[in-house]
This record gives structure tokens, sequence and C-alpha cells, in this order.
């Protein structure tokens, strides 16, 4: 099932279930409330994807969790063939870094790369401390596409990833949320203007979800909505102003945003 968050002219933002039975014509089946506390219930109404702006699916309570080097390709893709460690590598994005389909990916006026990382993102769907990991499951609402936008120069330079990968609009999420799906075996990919990018599959996740679930809630409590991006792929990740950024992950669906430069510098 594909829950999406979307808005019409004049109107909140609302929830609905994605029915895409039509492939020519989607509709958005709207839902009195969000699904993730208020259950499945639809108001009747129906929208035609094509009238609503999707937004992003969820913005976190608390926290994006981000985790680093979970690829071996990756790892080898930074400076010096960094080692991927032995634990999972976990930092925070604000959840004020969050935007959805569509929305500008504001580069800030900084020296450097900015790149974008492809990611398969976990939502969150109920309180979670200290998960084992055979528990996993009933803690997931369901799984999104997400892009990890970095500095990537700042990164090095500050010796820390907080800066570099914490400006507003650095964490794009959706299209929508899939609560149907095995997340053990899924081809990642992404394009910069329509060229090939980053690509891999899931199941070479250094580190899985049901080990990543029970060691970031053995740190921090998660709550409904907070979400973990998995890690991405190996590949190319570096764009500029103008270019556009997808990211593609196997029964999701693909998450799009346009690049420009903050306060509209050229």
């Amino acid at each position: 099932m594909k829950v999406a968050r979307f808005s019409t002219p004049g109107d909140d933002p609302r929830f609905a279930i994605v029915d895409d039975q039509d492939a020519a014509a989607p509709e958005l089946v709207v839902l009195a409330g969000d699904p993730m506390f208020a259950g499945y219930h639809p108001t009747g109404e129906r929208v035609p994807l094509a009238d609503a702006k999707l937004l992003a699916p969820v913005i976190p309570r608390s926290k994006v969790v981000c985790v680093g080097l979970n690829y071996a390709e990756h790892a080898k893709d930074l400076a010096a063939n960094v080692d991927a460690p032995d634990n999972p590598l976990i930092f925070l994005k604000p959840n004020t870094a969050v935007i959805g389909p569509g929305d500008p990916i504001q580069i800030p006026p900084v020296e450097g790369r900015i790149t974008h990382e492809s990611e398969l993102v976990v939502v969150i769907g109920k309180i979670a401390k200290q998960v084992k990991a055979e528990n996993w499951a009933d803690y997931v609402f369901g799984y999104t596409c997400g892009n990890d936008v970095s500095a990537r120069d700042q990164m090095f330079a500050d010796g820390q990833w907080a800066r570099a990968k914490g400006y507003d609009t650095f964490a794009p999420l959706g299209p929508w949320i899939e609560t149907e799906l095995d997340p053990t075996n899924l081809e990642i990919s992404s394009t910069v203007d329509g060229e090939a990018r980053r690509h891999g599959n899931t199941k070479d996740l250094l580190h899985p979800i049901p080990e990543l679930i029970e060691y970031i809630s053995n740190v921090w409590t998660m709550l409904p909505g907070d979400v973990i991006m998995t890690g991405t792929p190996s590949g190319l990740g570096g764009f500029v102003h103008g270019q556009t950024i997808d990211i593609t992950i196997e029964g999701i669906g693909t998450l799009s945003n346009p690049a420009r430069n903050r306060d509209g510098v050229a």
C-alpha cells in the first residue's frame, strides 16, 4: 500500500492511499487523518494524482537518523578508501532538512562539491527503544526514497558531518511510503539530468535493517514518524544549480528534486 501526503489549492496537507491500478490516471483515496496514528479511514473523496502536490510523506517528529558507509563500494568512493566501520556509523540531520518531491534542493554558498546519496529510508511507526533485532518489523511503518545531500568538502574540512549534511533542504523524502515491501533485495539507482550515477542493491547493506533498528534504538529513542536513511550505494554524486536528481528504488518509485542556488545566486 502506498501512503501519500499531499495538498491541493486552498487545503491543508492531507493523507491518502495511492490507487494506481489505472496507471494512466492514478488517484488519491483521501484518508480522514494520518494513518500512522488514526488508521486507514477513507473519507470517500478521490483526487486525481495529477491535480495534487505531493509533499514529503512524513515529517519526522524529532530526527532523521542517517547511516554512513553502509555499502562497501561506497566506502571505497571516499578519499583514501575509507574502511567501513565495524558498527553502524550513525549521525543526525534536523527535521528542518526534510523536503518533498519536486521541492528544490537549495545549494548553500559554500566552496566545493554538493553531492546526492540515493538511500532506502525506513519510516518508524511506533516508539522504539532498545528493540531486539528479531522484533524489528514490529516498529516499521513503511519505506520511502531518500536523498542524503552533502556538502562533501565541508565534511572533510570540519572532521564531522553535522554542518555538511544538515543544511535546510538536504533531506528530500518521497514520493510516498510503501507499507508492504520486503526491503532485503531492492535495486537502488539515481540519475542527474537523466545520466546514470549511483547504483546498488539493498542485499549488499553491510548492516541490514534489523541490526540498524536494534543499534540505533539503543542510542536514541525513535518516535513515530522518525526515519532511518540506510546508506548509499557506490557511484558519482555531484550536481549543480539547474540539474535534477532522481532517486529510484524498486517497489517504491522515484523521488525527483531540482537543484537551485540559494538566494537566487547564479
